[in-house]
């Protein structure tokens, strides 16, 4: 990103009027000099203003939604912005997964169930929340086998079986042994992402998918329990990327919020 001229007359300077304006400045020079000291001591009050409010906002505490795994930090929770739902039975969908098999969201009851909808063909925050969700199938350790991670896919225009499974495996989450990468006819998804409160905008086949980015946690009798929201930050250039720090926070959180489902 190429940083526009600055339209600040204070970081303009006209080599030729030094000389031409030296008499003036030595008959105020007094008068500058006071005018200088003003300003320092206003510029030396505001950063000691600005100091001693970085330092009551520090010391303020960290607010949290209420009804929260205690196990979720509170920074992870905020970082996650994590919300309890109301505990009310998950809509239900039938769809095809990246192997091709056709299941139904009920037949993963008894598990707790990580859901989130994405693009195939995405290279933004799709790739990233594949690699919070190894990291967190990582995380829980034995209790990986009692959580499913679930994805629906986001893109009418590419919703073959073939297309689940390429970025399954370009983004390596065949490592993670419940995976299943969802799709089917645009009208049943369609369904799906409305049922889920999901929008999705899709002019044409060569446009960017824009889709609502939310992360669901659905415990073993098939009830919502908490909804977080994903965050990506850029770089200059517009790639996409987390800092680790943040990447491994969330993956972290992802899998305490889901083992708090199933202990």
């Amino acid at each position: 990103m190429t940083t526009p001229p600055s339209n600040d007359p204070t970081l303009a300077v006209d080599a030729g009027a030094h000389e031409t304006r030296t008499p003036s400045w030595r008959r105020g020079s007094w008068t500058t000099f006071y005018v200088l000291l003003a300003v320092a001591a206003i510029v030396t009050g505001s950063l000691l203003a600005l100091v001693i409010h970085r330092h009551q906002s520090s010391a303020a505490p960290l607010l949290r939604a209420s009804g929260l795994p205690a196990s979720v930090s509170t920074s992870t929770a905020n970082l996650m912005a994590l919300s309890p739902v109301p505990a009310h039975h998950a809509p239900g969908f039938t769809l095809t997964d990246q192997k091709d098999h056709t299941l139904s969201l009920s037949q993963f009851r008894g598990r707790a169930v990580v859901l989130e909808f994405m693009d195939p063909h995405c290279t933004d925050i799709c790739p990233i929340v594949s690699q919070e969700f190894i990291d967190a199938n990582h995380d829980l350790g034995p209790l990986a086998s009692r959580v499913a991670f679930i994805a629906v896919n986001v893109n009418q225009y590419f919703p073959s079986v073939a297309n689940m499974a390429a970025f399954t495996r370009e983004h390596q989450l065949n490592t993670i042994a419940s995976w299943h990468f969802f799709t089917g006819p645009t009208p049943l998804l369609q369904r799906v992402w409305r049922d889920y409160g999901i929008t999705v905008e899709a002019p044409n086949p060569k446009a960017d998918i824009l889709h609502t980015s939310l992360v669901y946690f659905i415990d073993p009798r098939g009830n919502e329990r908490y909804v977080a929201s994903p965050q990506v930050d850029h770089t200059a250039s517009g790639t996409a990327f987390l800092p680790a720090p943040s990447l491994s926070a969330w993956g972290r959180g992802i899998a305490q919020v889901a083992a708090s489902l199933v202990r």
